[in-house]
């Protein structure tokens, strides 16, 4: 297929995809431009920090500048996969994160696609914030200033919670405002990045047999987060991005994938997609008659038994021993089965211990209204999304099958399934990537505080939904209201 025929295609399918996401009929929306009119002319509001979610952030190589992400076309030298060995902080490459990623066109004769333009535009036209210099913040700058947090989305969440502390803390030094507490917005995975720098601040995971112990220490610079499509309980579709690769053309992807940026081969290696799996008491999975079956996630034996993921594909481990592995430019192909499957054990522990480490409560249950930092979550209950699963065993192939996407299915006992009842069955309430329960954390062990409508450790103060795809959550004009509502109105002394 020649690159013209490809541009056409995702052009066609990107404006398929707006259509789907917009509806047919003419959507209210407030006027935030009255609505904030003199919010926007308020001084002294708390600065904000503002952290996109996985793929938010530009990538480059530190050498060249060339831009490997976003990019409708594979570099002809740096892929986006890191080295696979089990020494993850070590597995580095010649990329790094340059800037939030604002708009992209992914070819020249396709409509710029809005990514997170609309979010900081909101913030300085309707909440009367300007953007400030994290290296030389503005005079003023520890108020009515937001400050944007780009990061490499392939790296453990941890080690960039980390990074996101010592910056922060960087920035109070040089605006002489020791004190300082902002609040922040985040999506998607963004939020985990942020409730781990308020729960830990620059602390490490402990070691395995050591249970994580919450401090707070994060509160002595957040104040409030606010979190747009965060997976407090992860996402089954990350495990399908592991098993498939990742389409851009979100509002395509259970129909066709035109492109995939993202191989499965790229996402293999990247552990924050593993740590955006869901959390063990959301892991679902049915079995052919969408009977529950046990499954731990976190077991490297599961996952060579279903082969899933690129280093349990025959095909790829052949591929890999001999150092060609398909897909992949640079640097993935570099090691031995050996590490890549020790890899494997690795990251799957880390996701394990990371998971732990956000559902911990850290003694006596904490209500929203005396927790040191307040959650507030914003999200998306129209779609159809992904919860459970389905693990059957195909005998004419001699192979596991794992179905991300529903079909009829005909049961173990020969009973036919229609395709509805197994949609109802492996799909649930969401944004198309994060489900209600997710967000909210429901079912998330110790110590939960229950209401009528939830139960949760996550010290929730505000949740407000509405029906937009995960991705444009943080572009949504009723949850932008909310959200700036809550904003403009903390001073800071």
């Amino acid at each position: 297929m020649s690159k013209r025929t490809t541009a056409l295609l995702i052009t066609c399918a990107l404006l398929f995809t707006l259509t789907l996401s917009t509806g047919c009929g003419a959507r209210r929306t407030p006027d935030l431009g009255r609505v904030f009119a003199g919010a926007r002319l308020t001084k002294g509001k708390r600065p904000v920090i503002v952290i996109p979610g996985v793929l938010g952030s530009s990538i480059v190589n530190r050498r060249t500048g060339e831009v490997v992400w976003p990019s409708v076309f594979r570099s002809d030298v740096d892929g986006l996969s890191l080295p696979a060995t089990p020494d993850l902080e070590n597995n580095r490459d010649e990329l790094v994160a340059a800037r939030i990623v604002e708009a992209a066109r992914l070819a020249k004769i396709a409509p710029e696609v809005y990514v997170y333009h609309h979010l900081l535009r909101a913030l300085e036209d309707y909440g009367g914030y300007r953007e400030g210099d994290w290296a030389n913040p503005p005079e003023g700058g520890d108020r009515d200033t937001f400050y944007v947090f780009a990061y490499d989305w392939r790296r453990d969440n941890v080690e960039t919670a980390r990074l996101l502390v010592r910056q922060v803390e960087a920035l109070k030094l040089k605006l002489g405002r020791p004190d300082l507490r902002f609040n922040v917005v985040a999506h998607s995975m963004g939020g985990l990045v942020a409730r781990y720098a308020a729960m830990y601040g620059d602390r490490d995971l402990p070691p395995e047999g050591v249970g994580p112990e919450p401090d707070w220490a994060g509160a002595s610079f957040v104040s409030k987060i606010f979190m747009f499509g965060t997976p407090n309980g992860g996402s089954m579709e990350a495990l399908a991005v592991l098993l498939e690769g990742y389409s851009v053309t979100e509002g395509l992807r259970r129909r066709v994938h035109l492109l995939n940026k993202l191989s499965r081969e790229d996402v293999m290696t990247a552990p924050s997609i593993f740590q955006l799996m869901p959390h063990a008491p959301q892991a679902r999975f049915l079995d052919a008659s969408l009977r529950p079956l046990a499954v731990d996630l976190y077991d490297p034996a599961v996952w060579r038994r279903y082969r899933w993921s690129a280093a349990n594909d025959p095909a790829f481990r052949e591929a890999y021993a001999r150092g060609t592995p398909r897909g992949q430019e640079a640097p993935t192909g570099r090691g031995t089965l050996g590490e890549l499957d020790a890899y494997l054990d690795a990251v799957l522990l880390r996701a394990r211990r990371f998971h732990e480490a956000l559902d911990a409560t850290g003694g006596p249950r904490t209500e929203a209204a005396e927790a040191p930092v307040k959650l507030f979550a914003f999200g998306g209950d129209c779609e159809e999304t992904l919860t459970a699963p389905v693990i059957m065993r195909d005998e004419k192939a001699g192979r596991w099958v794992t179905l991300t996407r529903p079909k009829s299915l005909r049961g173990d006992d020969g009973r036919k399934l229609a395709r509805s009842e197994v949609v109802r069955a492996m799909y649930a309430p969401g944004d198309g990537r994060v489900t209600r329960d997710s967000l909210m954390g429901v079912g998330l062990g110790g110590g939960a505080r229950r209401s009528a409508l939830y139960e949760t450790p996550l010290p929730l103060a505000y949740a407000a939904f509405a029906c937009d795809l995960h991705s444009d959550l943080h572009n949504n004009r009723t949850l932008q209201d909310n959200a700036l509502t809550l904003l403009v109105n903390e001073l800071v002394g």
